[in-house]
């Protein structure tokens, strides 16, 4: 069942009172659902709730192409809104490089020509982890740190990104790091936790691995972690051993559509 607002469009600027140039409009891309909404990119809050549809079982381009028209129609966006939007993958000058959660056919596709051939409008491309982090960055847990911060987002698989400084370096995927043989989010993310329906306490064993080796890696200020686990992070963070503190997302599953928008603003400033 989607979410949404109760009318089948909406005037932003006019019911806002904000200048087009003061909206963005963000779509993220998963592989459970595809969810819009327009931010106020002042404040980093949504103007309204989101809309979320289901993603297609066969999640092929066309198909999600056709969800992306949907979820632009539904509002009445200026045309100078700038649009953002996120994929679970590596995002390289609009075309996606791997698609591990998607179908294959994504693979060498051009994002950004589908979202025009199905919503006749421009859209800059992200990878949904570094959209969610480049918003913890700019309105979050992250905003004015200093340094090397490392943005987890746990989930059906895990995603990351790498900010110094407040510049972000795209594509990390660090959920792909091997661990035992396979991908660490095969061993270590909260979907494998639910699957396997393990308590927190057993889940922590896989996650201290995890993050002792990334920490290892990049010696970050400050972890944030992300996703929708991260509401209960009281339950789990206490267990971990880090150099690094670790600090819950504000915009908690919020954060990818958000920073979609800024960026995609920000891209054609």
């Amino acid at each position: 069942m989607s979410k949404g607002t109760d009318k089948a469009t909406m005037n932003l600027s006019t019911e806002h009172s904000l200048e087009a140039d003061a909206i963005g409009f963000g779509i993220d891309i998963g592989g459970s659902g595809i969810k819009g909404a327009p931010v106020n990119l002042n404040t980093g809050r949504f103007l309204t709730d989101r809309f979320r549809l289901p993603t297609p079982k066969e999640s092929t381009p066309e198909a999600v192409g056709l969800i992306l028209r949907t979820i632009v129609e539904r509002f009445d966006l200026p045309e100078q809104v700038p649009i953002g939007v996120t994929f679970p993958g590596v995002v390289q000058h609009d075309v996606i490089a791997t698609a591990a959660n998607m179908h294959s056919d994504w693979v060498g596709t051009n994002l950004a020509e589908v979202v025009e051939t199905h919503t006749g409008r421009a859209a800059h491309i992200i990878n949904d982890a570094d959209a969610a982090g480049y918003a913890e960055m700019r309105y979050g847990a992250a905003k004015d740190v200093p340094g090397v911060v490392l943005v987890l987002t746990l989930g059906t698989g895990i995603g990351s990104a790498l900010i110094h400084n407040s510049v972000l370096v795209p594509n990390t995927e660090l959920g792909h790091l091997i661990m035992d043989g396979d991908s660490a989010e095969k061993i270590a993310s909260s979907g494998v936790k639910d699957k396997m329906g393990w308590s927190y306490e057993q889940w922590v064993v896989n996650l201290q691995r995890y993050v002792t080796h990334v920490e290892l890696l990049f010696s970050p200020d400050l972890f944030v972690f992300g996703g929708g686990v991260s509401k209960d992070h009281k339950k789990f963070v206490p267990l971990l051993t880090t150099n690094a503190p670790i600090v819950p997302a504000h915009l908690r599953n919020k954060a990818g559509i958000i920073g979609a928008a800024i960026m995609a603003a920000e891209a054609e400033a």
